[in-house]
C-alpha cells in the first residue's frame, strides 16, 4: 500500500535513507509496503491533507474576507435588477432615471 509524506526539503535526505521514495510526476514522497511506518511517523499527512498525491493544497498568506466593493458588479443570488424609469441609455442620466442612478 502506497503512503504519501510530507517531507521538508531539507529533510529529504534522510527519508531517503529509510526508503522513501521521490515521484517526480506528483511531486511527493512516497513508501510502499512497509510493515513497520513507524520511521516516517513524523512525514506522515495529517487526515485534513491532501493525502490522495494530487496537485498539493496552496494556502494563502492571509485568509481573505469577503469584500465587497461599491464598484463590483454584483451576479448571483445578491444581484436585484432595478426596474426602469426611462427609455435612455444605461450610461446616460437623464433628469428622469437620476435618483435611480449609480453614483459616480
Amino acid at each position: 500500500m502506497r503512503v504519501n509524506l510530507k517531507v521538508p526539503f531539507a529533510e529529504k535526505d534522510e527519508a531517503k535513507k529509510l526508503g522513501a521514495r521521490w515521484d517526480a510526476a506528483r511531486k511527493i514522497w512516497y513508501v510502499e509496503n512497509k510493515p513497520d511506518m513507524a520511521p516516517f511517523a513524523r512525514w506522515a499527512p495529517s487526515p485534513h491533507d491532501n493525502s490522495a498525491g494530487d496537485a498539493p493544497v496552496q494556502k494563502s498568506a492571509a485568509p481573505v474576507k469577503n469584500q465587497q466593493a461599491a464598484s463590483m458588479v454584483i451576479v448571483g443570488s445578491a444581484y436585484v435588477e432595478q426596474a426602469r424609469v426611462c427609455d435612455c441609455l444605461p450610461w446616460d442620466v437623464c433628469a428622469r432615471c437620476a435618483p435611480t442612478a449609480l453614483s459616480r
